[in-house]
């Protein structure tokens, strides 16, 4: 009897081993996913730049001397701030100053030689009218008359050709002083040297006409920065200058600045290899902020179609295409349920009906294992 008890005692251990051993290690494991409440909020309907957008400077101007020359002064450096009409740059102008002394040296000389010249025409002039009387009364010889009026108009011609090289004196003055004022490179309009390529004692060369030649200074101005992004051509009915618009800048992660749609561009541009795109230009509320920004900074936009108050949503990774979500149910099990939604955008899906405030979606959808059905553990936050 003992030897029986003895038996079915071992046959219930073994059992009860078999079953736990299938309970812990023949179990299927807990799918670890991560969650999302459902909750109230804002969603706001967004379009989202093709790819990514610059900050622009209103203007940008790379300028070089109009005349070649050699270097003797630079007024800024990189990063300082000009005012318009600020000398920027100055060549060697010795030569060109001899020029414009010459140059006016000899109007002075031509000036000279114009009063002379007329006061002679004036002296010719009057001796003709002092004998032509004689000569209509036979007091003097006729050949003797039309000498002096030969002279008189002799003297005439002269008077003008001397006004003429005055003129012409007076021109290469100015001629001159226009080549001396290109030896001096200005600032077209208030803004900041962006870049400098030259130094005190070098050489600058001026740009041939259709022969490309790099600037010695980039300038780009003092108003405030705005934001070029291209934006999918499917899109461009939906845009319009005003909307509202989000910007987020590569400097400044986590945050997002308030801005508006400021142009739309009147064209689709088609590049080879990639899609066609609608350019846009936005500017920051912030006009401070906007003019502090660096040009050439990456930047992305977000303009708002529309915007819902305090309606349920769930994030948008918890979105199955084909409009569902894994809720988990009962015994921490996925079930597939279907949802209407409304607006939506990267970070936000509205839910019109099928989910209410409180339940729990998943959010790691690509995790390996997630699909309804399965029993899960809530990976720690």
């Amino acid at each position: 009897m003992r030897r029986w008890l003895l038996l079915f005692g071992g046959v219930a251990v073994v059992v009860g081993a078999t079953v736990a051993l299938r309970r812990t290690v023949l179990a299927p494991a807990l799918v670890a996913v991560e969650v999302a409440e459902v909750g109230r909020g804002r969603v706001e309907q967004t379009l989202t730049n093709s790819r990514g957008g610059t900050v622009k400077a209103h203007r940008r101007a790379r300028l070089s001397p109009e005349v070649g020359g050699r270097v003797v002064t630079l007024t800024h450096r990189e990063g300082e701030t000009v005012a318009l009409g600020e000398l920027l740059l100055a060549l060697d102008d010795s030569i060109l100053r001899a020029q414009l002394a010459l140059a006016r040296a000899e109007g002075t000389a031509a000036k000279a030689r114009q009063e002379q010249a007329c006061v002679e025409s004036s002296r010719a002039a009057q001796e003709v009218a002092r004998n032509r009387s004689l000569a209509a009364r036979a007091v003097i010889a006729a050949d003797l008359l039309e000498g002096l009026e030969a002279k008189a108009a002799a003297g005439a011609a002269a008077c003008l050709a001397a006004a003429a090289e005055v003129e012409r004196a007076a021109a290469q003055v100015e001629v001159v002083e226009s080549t001396l004022a290109q030896t001096r490179l200005r600032a077209p309009f208030a803004g900041s040297v962006a870049r400098q390529t030259i130094e005190v004692g070098e050489w600058a060369t001026p740009s041939p006409p259709a022969v490309p030649v790099a600037p010695v200074i980039e300038l780009i101005d003092a108003e405030p920065r705005y934001i070029a992004a291209p934006m999918d051509e499917v899109d461009a009915a939906k845009l319009a200058v005003g909307q509202p618009v989000a910007v987020t800048l590569d400097p400044y992660p986590g945050q997002s600045f308030p801005a508006h749609l400021t142009r739309v561009a009147a064209y689709v541009l088609d590049v080879e290899q990639q899609n066609r795109t609608v350019e846009i230009e936005v500017r920051l509320d912030d006009a401070a902020f906007a003019a502090r920004l660096l040009p050439g900074t990456s930047a992305d936009v977000e303009v708002v179609l529309g915007a819902h108050d305090e309606v349920v949503r769930i994030p948008t990774p918890a979105l199955v295409e084909g409009g569902r979500v894994l809720v988990i149910g009962d015994d921490d099990r996925l079930v597939a349920r279907t949802v209407i939604v409304g607006l939506r955008n990267w970070d936000f899906v509205e839910i019109s009906s099928g989910l209410a405030v409180g339940e729990r979606v998943v959010t790691s959808l690509d995790r390996a294992g997630v699909a309804a059905g399965v029993r899960v553990q809530v990976a720690s936050p």
